[in-house]
């Protein structure tokens, strides 16, 4: 790749919020251990794992604690040494009870198997096959924040076949910069871990899209890049939603996704930066994913910060080891700024989907007065998906939920665009989430 390549991006729709990178020059750092983690059991897209331990029961770091169950599903590991003290019915980030081992720690012993050593394991020995169990077996998940198994995207029909691999390093939402400095500082075996993929997958091309304003990411990896046949950097043009994955297609291979269909059907498979990460550790280090990298950030934060965090950990910990909670706080929000939720309780855990905690100040969080809307169209041209999200929010509000349907409701992202853009301050992305929940309550 020329480092002077024309920049791509996607054609529909788009927003440039402000990016408030705060941490994007804040090295990672492994955070101390907490006295107990609660692991939910439903960290994943599909089947809730089930557990395979007891209370009172004694486990290390690394050790099978929930068994994935059904072909969507993901195995669960102890991200600690210590004491079974509790398996219960615990809140969750929406509030919800949901099933969760509760850990007390007690030092730091981990499973024999896993490699703990830094030094960069680059040949890959295993077959497909074998690659492709060991990824289940570690309870691999994608970490951009859906959290779908990765062995199962994996696992292509009979029918398809991938011509390409494409690797997400967009991270376009404001504030998060977790896969950014994983870039920065993991990049070879970042790589090595896509060169796992692509063995899996049998492509001989990967692609990674990075948008223009981590430079000293495209820059950097482009170097290591010329090390490994078959993988190229693309730098991209600064714009929200990029790293949804039909946009990040459409930026690199000119394809459309069309609407119900998956990535596979125009040839390509689509995974995070920090999924190929965790797929460099399972494979050549047998380690399952028992920690990830957590920005914890905030204009009013004492010490916005990057950490690798153990699942389990909660999020009051992290907001504490980043100089504590500001007093005039108004949202606690897991995920980015765009497609987060807000957080009714700080003593929630750390799951394997959340890249973000942000702490935002109660005056930015007022909403403003709902007006009529004026017809501007602003949310129709600036949806990525072509939706009209004006129409989609009168819909729902009507109960026309066949219509919703009709207007292709399930095809929208959640990005949130159309929110910001209004300037009637309708809060279209709540209805519209609404009539989708309503609409698949149908089918």
């Amino acid at each position: 790749m020329r480092r002077n390549q024309a920049l791509t991006t996607y054609k529909k729709g788009g927003i440039h919020p402000a990016e408030y990178k705060l941490t994007d020059k804040s090295p990672v750092q492994i955070l101390p251990l907490p006295e107990k983690v609660t692991i939910l059991l439903s960290q994943h897209i599909g089947v809730p794992a089930i557990p395979v331990v007891s209370k009172g029961d004694t486990v290390k770091v690394g050790q099978l604690i929930a068994q994935g169950k059904g072909f969507v599903s993901a195995n669960i590991h102890s991200s600690v040494s210590g004491k079974v003290v509790k398996i219960d019915s615990l809140p969750d980030l929406t509030g919800y009870k949901k099933s969760a081992i509760v850990i007390e720690v007690e030092g730091d012993d981990w499973e024999e198997n896993i490699i703990q050593s830094t030094d960069l394991l680059k040949d890959i020995t295993l077959s497909k096959d074998e690659i492709l169990e060991k990824i289940r077996e570690s309870g691999i998940v994608g970490l951009g924040g859906a959290a779908f198994p990765s062995h199962v995207k994996l696992i292509l029909p009979r029918d398809k076949k991938a011509e390409a691999l494409i690797i997400n390093g967009v991270e376009c939402e404001p504030y998060l910069t977790s896969d950014h400095r994983l870039m920065l500082e993991y990049g070879e075996e970042m790589m090595v871990g896509i060169r796992i993929l692509m063995k899996v997958l049998n492509v001989r091309k990967a692609m990674i899209g990075i948008e223009n304003n981590k430079a000293d990411a495209i820059y950097h990896l482009t170097d290591i890049a010329s090390k490994f046949p078959g993988i190229e950097v693309y730098p991209l043009k600064v714009k929200y939603p990029q790293g949804s994955e039909k946009q990040l297609i459409e930026a690199l291979t000119g394809r459309e996704v069309p609407s119900r269909k998956l990535p596979v059907d125009v040839g390509v498979i689509v995974h995070n930066i920090s999924t190929a990460y965790a797929v460099y550790e399972a494979v050549q280090k047998n380690k399952p994913l028992i920690n990830r990298i957590v920005t914890v950030s905030g204009k009013s934060l004492k010490k916005p910060s990057n950490f690798v965090v153990r699942i389990g950990t909660s999020v009051r910990f992290l907001i504490e080891a980043a100089g504590g909670l500001p007093e005039n706080t108004g949202k606690v929000i897991s995920g980015g700024l765009m497609m987060g939720k807000a957080l009714n309780s700080l003593d929630v855990p750390v799951i394997k989907g959340m890249s973000g905690i942000l702490v935002i100040p109660e005056d930015e969080t007022k909403r403003k007065p709902i007006e009529p809307c004026i017809r501007c169209s602003k949310c129709v041209t600036v949806c990525p998906m072509g939706l009209e999200p004006y129409l989609l929010m009168s819909l729902t509000q009507n109960g026309n939920f066949y219509r919703l349907e009709k207007e292709m409701v399930l095809d929208c992202l959640e990005c949130g665009s159309c929110s910001y853009i209004c300037p009637a301050n309708r809060p279209l992305l709540d209805y519209i989430r609404l009539g989708k929940t309503d609409v698949k309550k149908i089918i």
